[in-house]
């Protein structure tokens, strides 16, 4: 007999597995397919560090999972973007907004280890590891088929909706018969933990570059996380230095705004490629994170973005009857539009911009940074990056905790 849920969610990385925790309190019957087995976490969670937006921290709290993170967080109380070679700054402090912070830095294991003991006290929660997803099948009495394939072989699982929550190259995507738009940055970016000789005050520096961003950002165990772009033909070279000229590489890119640099832990490196599903829902299924949209990490929205998805399927999938129906489904992605469209723009836009090294440009973003720093511009910024952008499901709101 095949095992029927309402929900069975492919990929129990940061999406899925907070889908999974949201549609827990709805009091919904989950299915969780999961790559890695018990006492594993998945590869997703290393020694990254995670700028969860305020709408996150919010949703997560309401969740019980920031509860359980074993280091607090790094508090990000003002943001100092600016670009070698243009003039101008933007700098903003949360205090001028009447906010405590604009979001919190999180390692990623860390992060990881909470979800992973919030998903063990789940009562409606039946976890499939490891496991791996093998198709899509039929729809029958309104369930789809979803054959996994374990140890023992081949099963086939039946889910009135089903979530791709697989990553970017998404197994359910591909399934679904769902097209993407790809558009490589040719820039591949460095991740690691740095210590510096002054302890983090809750600042985050941004600082662009021809080749790519570097910024750091204030964790909770006074080390910055550092991430760094470069361009792809450099990636090698980058990845091959010693410590202490990778550490003078990064003095050079941020300057001395967070005093001298003195060590480094292991560093890793992502190339960015931005991946757009052209359509996020099928029969009885709907894509989330970055199965429906990998973009490049520059305002670090691509976790709080795919976690918005997931917290406005679970606010529509508590209240329908049938959680796969069409008229669900359309909800779903008329409610998602705004937020996606403007978050993936932002990103890749800026992205396109900060790194054109045409003379032309400078004064044009310097003009650009002038105007960001301008209260009514900034104030629109805010907004957004704290993750208040479009139909903000109510979690993320601080509502319903």
């Amino acid at each position: 007999m095949s095992e029927r849920h309402d929900v069975v969610i492919v990929g129990g990385g940061l999406v899925g597995a907070s889908l999974a925790i949201a549609l827990d309190r709805a009091g919904r019957d989950v299915g969780l397919v999961e790559a890695t087995p018990a006492g594993t976490l998945p590869a997703v969670f290393d020694q990254r560090n995670l700028s969860f937006a305020a709408a996150t921290v919010n949703a997560l709290t309401a969740l019980g999972v920031m509860q359980l993170l074993a280091t607090a967080p790094g508090a990000i109380h003002r943001i100092h973007v600016s670009r070698a070679g243009d003039f101008g700054r933007v700098q903003m402090d949360a205090a001028q907004y009447q906010r405590p912070w604009f979001g919190q830095v999180v390692v990623a294991r860390d992060f990881g280890n909470a979800l992973e003991t919030r998903l063990q006290a789940l009562a409606g929660l039946t976890r499939y590891r490891p496991a791996r997803f093998v198709r899509l099948g039929d729809t029958i009495d309104g369930y789809r088929q979803v054959v996994i394939a374990d140890e023992h072989g081949e099963r086939c699982l039946l889910a009135r909706l089903v979530v791709g929550a697989d990553g970017t190259r998404s197994g359910v995507r591909d399934a679904l018969g769902i097209a993407v738009d790809e558009h490589d940055f040719l820039q591949t970016l460095f991740v690691a933990r740095v210590r510096s000789a002054r302890a983090p005050d809750g600042t985050a520096y941004e600082r662009f570059t021809d080749t790519g961003p570097t910024a750091l950002l204030p964790r909770g165990d006074r080390h910055y996380g550092v991430v760094h772009g470069v361009a792809r033909d450099e990636a090698d070279a980058v990845q091959a230095l010693d410590e202490a000229a990778w550490l003078q590489r990064l003095q050079d890119a941020i300057g001395w705004r967070a005093g001298r640099l003195l060590d480094s832990g292991p560093r890793s490196a992502y190339p960015l490629v931005q991946v757009l599903a052209q359509a996020l829902v099928g029969e009885r299924a709907v894509l989330l994170g970055n199965a429906a949209q990998t973009i490049h990490p520059l305002g670090a929205q691509g976790f709080n973005l795919g976690l918005r998805d997931a917290l406005t399927l679970a606010e529509l999938v508590a209240a329908a009857q049938d959680p796969g129906s069409h008229a669900l489904l359309q909800a779903h992605v008329a409610r998602r539009s705004e937020d996606r469209e403007q978050t993936i723009a932002f990103s890749g836009g800026l992205a396109r911009l900060t790194s054109n090294p045409a003379p032309l440009m400078r004064p044009l973003r310097s003009l650009g940074l002038l105007a960001a720093q301008a209260t009514p511009m900034q104030s629109m910024l805010v907004g957004g990056a704290m993750g208040f952008r479009g139909q903000v499901p109510a979690l993320c709101r601080g509502a319903g905790a």
